[in-house]
């Protein structure tokens, strides 16, 4: 039985703070939300909408990096690409065709319309506004899927979390540019956590640093990365990792660990 979900914001920030306790993540958790009607969108409480034209890595970067609720509609989203990968607009033959990416990005057409074919998208016609809103803050009431910023170590621990009870194997793949049709992209489409390697387009306009990676799940899986955390921190597998030490005997601390 999954545990459910928190009904308040009080509950909202405990279980973040719970996350943040076992992981010490620097970055602010946000959730993000479909909605089928801008109005609904624009109900939320303390939203803000933007004054200018941004990339959807800027909007979660507001959210993520500024602690702001922010809305947004297509209009709001610089073009087709940010906005088809939410299913604010459609892949039609020219988005398919990747003709803005030749000698940018890919070498050739082909290149291009391979890429853009792989790219996972929200289904388009369903939604007609998104938001962002820091997780703690309960504005969401309940977001589609939360996203989790963290280093690689903090990550591997994280996904150790999620397999410790119940456990499968994560099968993921790196669109390379758009990625995050690898992150956001994939778990709204599909309900399932998603990892990505945040792309250029991420770092520049979004703000993600270099030492971070990506985490898009919905928000029913953080009970169960929480449990299996407290459980592995008990057994003395926690962050940060304290280094063994490379020239060590190797017994002791295997012994304890494996």
């Amino acid at each position: 039985m999954s545990t459910p979900l928190p009904k308040t914001a009080q509950e909202w920030s405990a279980l973040v703070d719970q996350l943040n306790g076992l992981l010490r993540l620097k970055t602010t958790i946000i959730g993000m939300k479909m909605f089928e009607k801008a109005a609904d969108m624009e109900a939320i409480p303390k939203i803000r909408r933007p004054k200018s034209v941004h990339t959807t890595d800027q909007i979660v970067g507001m959210g993520a990096r500024m602690g702001w609720t922010v809305g947004i509609t297509a209009s709001d989203l610089v073009g087709a690409q940010c906005q088809a990968v939410l299913g604010l607009a459609p892949r039609d033959e020219d988005w398919m065709s990747g003709k803005r990416y030749v000698g940018v990005w890919h070498a050739t057409l082909e290149d291009a319309g391979k890429r853009q074919e792989a790219i996972t998208c929200v289904p388009f016609g369903k939604y007609e506004a998104m938001a962002v809103s820091p997780l703690a803050s309960g504005r969401l009431d309940p977001p589609d899927i939360c996203l989790v910023y963290a280093t690689p170590g903090q990550m591997i621990l994280f996904i150790n979390g999620l397999q410790y009870k119940g456990y499968k194997k994560f099968d993921w793949s790196v669109v390379g540019e758009t990625a995050c049709a690898d992150s956001w992209g994939r778990a709204l489409a599909t309900g399932e956590p998603s990892l990505s390697l945040p792309c250029f387009a991420e770092r520049r306009y979004g703000g993600v640093p270099d030492e971070e990676m990506l985490m898009a799940l919905p928000p029913r899986y953080l009970p169960l990365a929480i449990e299996g955390l407290q459980a592995l921190s008990k057994n003395g597998l926690r962050y940060p990792i304290p280094p063994y030490g490379i020239q060590n005997d190797v017994r002791a601390g295997m012994s304890a660990s494996y």
